[in-house]
């Protein structure tokens, strides 16, 4: 076995290929994205839009739990193993969607896909830092949150065009069945990276032991940690509206299933574009900058929708919209990676996008009771707001912080200063 390196130009072709895998594991999310709630409508008489929504809630609470054990099983389970075993769990989601005669089917095969995503997109993600070490986070995330979210919008395009071409079934879902396959076949490819942990942690400066983040800590208590988690809950809360409200709202303006593939997909390939400039710049500007202007963004966006019926002005907000998620998606996986300590940095992660992809199954949930007992627009207008309340929580209790702090001896009131800037305020934080 070749001698381990960490760095981008060092571990190139795994990067690439792991980089290709999590395009499939988009890819599959995609496949649902313009149709799903249409065939609820079309095919399976579902009216309550809470009934419609119920696949978004099963997805992000099955995906939350998958993230948290993602990260929890990582050093254990080995990142490889999980990986292929996110893809055997997703080999049967476009089966079972293809031939769903009740609801029931799609609930189980979101169920599935949860997993899917869960265990194979957080693998890519934990292998992927692991493989860049601690100089290039935001690169690397930027490059994996890209090509994922360039393969949500291309699947959404291309889903929507067969959709409209051949009908809702069976077509768009063959589709699913390729990545689901290409997915699976380029994981048992993949290299475990635990060594590349070892060899961070060996070039690591000497550092005391920083305190052990509970799950709490990570939830909140971290003023840092605490408000990158409340933000991504938040940001996958308005995305599970959009994914799931946005197309029943466009199909009420009389949208076509084309133009609303189109919206569906431009938003999440301008989310996907912009990270390839937005990650570099997690690695080089403050953190909490990004992630406000990030937030507000989106928020103002979100509420602006409330005021627009035209087609144009709607493809041009889910481009504004894209963008302000891409300045915050890969701010956040690099803000966590470098807040907690290496040790932990896998479990942190973990916590992380469970309480992120939870934001699914919340927003669906609350979107679908609003929308149910006071209209789409009401929803609208309520997820815009709790987006603009949770970039001034940003604006609040983070901190900007020097990428690396000398080492100080101990001041008279027990203060101690680290190398490692997470650890000096995880230890105010809950110390």
């Amino acid at each position: 076995m070749n001698t381990p390196q960490l760095g981008l130009r060092e571990n190139w072709r795994q990067f690439s290929l792991l980089v290709l895998i999590n395009a499939f594991v988009g890819g599959m999310v995609g496949l649902e994205r313009s149709i799903l709630p249409r065939l609820a409508e079309q095919e399976f008489h579902l009216v309550a839009r809470s009934a419609i929504l119920s696949f978004i809630v099963v997805f992000g609470l099955t995906k939350a739990a998958a993230n948290y054990y993602a990260g929890a099983w990582a050093n254990q389970v080995g990142r490889k193993n999980l990986l292929v075993i996110g893809w055997l769990f997703g080999l049967p989601v476009p089966l079972l969607l293809l031939w769903a005669p009740s609801w029931g089917w799609v609930i189980a095969a979101n169920v599935l896909l949860g997993l899917n995503q869960g265990l194979a997109w957080s693998s890519t993600v934990v292998m992927k830092i692991d493989l860049v070490g601690p100089r290039q986070r935001g690169l690397a995330m930027g490059l994996n949150e890209s090509a994922g979210y360039l393969a949500v919008a291309a699947t959404a395009l291309a889903s929507g065009w067969l959709a409209t071409e051949y009908g809702l079934r069976p077509y768009p879902f063959y589709l699913g069945i390729g990545l689901a396959v290409l997915g699976l076949l380029g994981s048992l490819l993949v290299r475990d990276t635990r060594h590349h942990v070892g060899l961070e942690a060996a070039q690591a400066p000497a550092t005391p032991d920083g305190p052990l983040l509970s799950f709490w800590d990570v939830t909140w208590r971290h003023p840092n940690l605490g408000s990158v988690t409340q933000a991504g809950l938040v940001n996958n809360l308005n995305d599970g509206m959009v994914w799931g409200l946005l197309p029943l709202l466009l199909a009420s303006k009389g949208f076509t299933l084309t133009q609303i593939g189109t919206v569906a997909a431009v938003y999440p390939a301008v989310w996907g574009l912009g990270q390839l400039i937005t990650g570099p710049l997690a690695d080089r500007l403050c953190k909490k900058d990004l992630l406000f202007w990030g937030m507000l963004l989106q928020g103002a966006v979100l509420l602006a929708m409330l005021f627009t019926g035209a087609y144009p002005m709607f493809l041009l907000l889910a481009a504004i919209l894209g963008a302000g998620t891409a300045l915050v998606y890969p701010t956040f996986l690099a803000a966590v990676a470098e807040y907690a300590p290496l040790a932990q940095r896998a479990h942190s992660l973990g916590i992380f996008r469970f309480w992120r992809d939870a934001g699914y199954a919340i927003g669906a949930l609350l979107t679908g009771v609003l929308a149910d007992a006071f209209g789409l627009a009401a929803a609208l207008a309520a997820i815009g707001g709790l987006t603009v309340l949770s970039s001034l929580v940003i604006r609040q209790r983070m901190y900007c912080l020097p990428a690396i702090t000398p080492v100080k001896k101990m001041t008279k009131t027990g203060e101690s200063g680290f190398a490692n800037p997470s650890l000096r305020l995880c230890s105010a934080a809950i110390g």
